[in-house]
């Protein structure tokens, strides 16, 4: 007789009881990342920055940031809010709008920030917008061959101008000069553009190429084809940063002029520190008090100190209240908006109304009624840092 142990007598009964065919394992298929869900880098910002935020405002503010010259606070948090990986709001699983984030990186200067997130971009032959990053990105990078593989792979838009110019130097460094030629002259047909055509004609051996131009990533190129001196020319912020290599540095402002109870709070605001109530109460009284010559400095200057105050005295809010500033730029509608997504704590939303009436204001940023709107609202919707390098850049801007 033979004796079976005790465990594998257990094992054969319960092998035994189990059924005789698999059960069916459901398997979800996963959702493929949204416009946002990639990170840059790291920002420290947190995974609900969009959380609420508009796609409309997205898709309104994003050419903005990517076209007008901005404040070096404005851009600094530009580039945090871009850079951070964070799900996107609803509707943020399109394409174009990837292609609208990384571009507006890049004209930041975030190179590595916009090339980091490109490496996990699919479909890039489906869509311009995302194929136009890609190929600036790669131009930037030195890497012309990658930038005419997306030109040569593009699936639509094949005929707007961006890509003609590409797809001409592409041809021109293939050798082909006849269809480089013919492109050449289709796309200055479009849309004639000075540089690039002085640029491309040099490149077919028609005519002295004259100065480099370094406005964009194709400019890079061309100019670096043609060994022009790229130390002279005046650099976008994106081909600097890709000549410089590495992250964007942080602005910083020269405090020390202020002077006074200014220069003192003002070094507060920088170390992070709270801002001592008796500090905003001495500078509010000061500004209410002061001369006619000095009133409207001193004014802005406790204005935007008293934006980072959560809670005002009475006697403060009195004071305030009886500043003779002029009334901001930014319209009504906008900066009740902004408003509310500040109260709501809508960060993502916050910082793009904010990014909104930057844009408009240009590179000088925000005058001190709108300045201090937004470092009140960013504040109040936990982006602290950003609202304190409004108020330091306002403040330094006053001395």
């Amino acid at each position: 007789m033979v004796r079976i142990p005790l465990a594998l007598a257990l094992c054969a009964g319960l092998l035994a009881a189990a059924p005789s065919h698999a059960q069916p394992v459901e398997v979800a298929p996963l959702a493929a990342p949204d416009a946002f869900s990639v990170a840059g880098r790291d920002t420290g910002l947190a995974p609900t920055l969009w959380r609420g935020t508009s796609t409309e405002t997205l898709r309104a503010v994003l050419p903005l940031v990517a076209a007008k010259p901005l404040s070096p606070a404005a851009v600094q948090l530009a580039r945090r809010v871009l850079a951070t990986g964070a799900p996107g709001p609803d509707g943020a699983a399109d394409p174009a709008l990837l292609g609208l984030r990384v571009q507006a990186l890049l004209a930041l200067g975030d190179v590595e920030a916009a090339s980091a997130i490109l490496q996990r971009a699919a479909g890039l032959e489906r869509n311009p917008e995302l194929a136009r990053a890609a190929a600036e990105s790669a131009l930037l990078a030195g890497d012309d061959a990658r930038a005419c593989a997306l030109a040569d792979g593009l699936a639509t838009g094949r005929d707007e101008t961006y890509w003609l110019r590409l797809r001409a130097f592409c041809q021109a460094a293939a050798g082909q000069t006849a269809q480089a030629q013919l492109t050449f002259d289709l796309a200055q047909a479009q849309a004639r553009d000075a540089a690039y055509g002085r640029l491309m004609a040099a490149r077919l051996g028609a005519g002295a190429p004259g100065a480099a131009s370094l406005r964009n990533g194709l400019d890079y190129a061309l100019s670096r084809s043609l060994g022009l001196d790229l130390t002279r020319a005046t650099a976008s912020p994106a081909v600097a940063a890709a000549q410089a290599g590495g992250a964007p540095a942080a602005p910083a402002w020269d405090l020390e002029a202020l002077g006074g109870g200014v220069a003192e709070l003002a070094a507060v605001i920088a170390a992070g520190q709270p801002v001592p109530d008796g500090g905003v109460t001495a500078l509010v009284a000061a500004a209410g008090e002061a001369d006619a010559k000095s009133r409207a400095r001193l004014q802005s200057q406790a204005l935007l100190v008293a934006a980072l105050k959560p809670q005002l005295s009475p006697a403060d809010r009195t004071r305030l209240a009886a500043f003779t500033l002029a009334e901001g730029k930014a319209p009504a509608g906008r900066s009740l908006a902004l408003h509310d997504a500040a109260r709501r704590q809508l960060a993502g939303e916050t910082a793009l109304l904010a990014l909104w009436t930057a844009a408009d204001a240009g590179a000088g940023g925000p005058g001190a009624a709108d300045r201090a709107r937004i470092a009140r609202a960013l504040a109040e919707a936990g982006l602290e840092a950003d609202a304190r390098a409004f108020v330091l850049e306002g403040l330094a801007a006053l001395k």
